[in-house]
């Protein structure tokens, strides 16, 4: 799988799309930005197009499109919620020696 999901991770994503009232379940890109080179895009999805990758965990989905996966292979994703804020965080693999 190229992406995964903690439980608490899929509880928010489902919470979201159920406020939402529509929903396939969430987009995770990666996008050129600046002169430091990528960064995460997270957005919700109301239709999967022909090319995008989907991926299930815990009953939800992730969709990744072509050109993104390849950059987003093994990552996860998971729910953070502090004090004052509450957030998807996408966690990068570790690296073996």
């Amino acid at each position: 799988m190229a992406i995964s999901m903690t439980e608490a991770a899929a509880q928010h994503i489902r919470r979201s799309l159920n406020g939402r009232g529509k929903g396939e379940g969430i987009r995770l890109g990666v996008r050129t930005t600046g002169c430091s080179g990528l960064a995460y895009v997270l957005e919700f999805v109301d239709e999967v197009v022909a090319e995008d990758q989907v991926f299930e965990s815990h009953g939800e989905k992730v969709i990744i499109d072509p050109k993104s996966l390849a950059y987003l292979e093994r990552h996860r994703a998971r729910f953070r919620q502090g004090r004052v804020e509450r957030r998807l965080q996408v966690q990068q693999p570790q690296r073996t020696r």
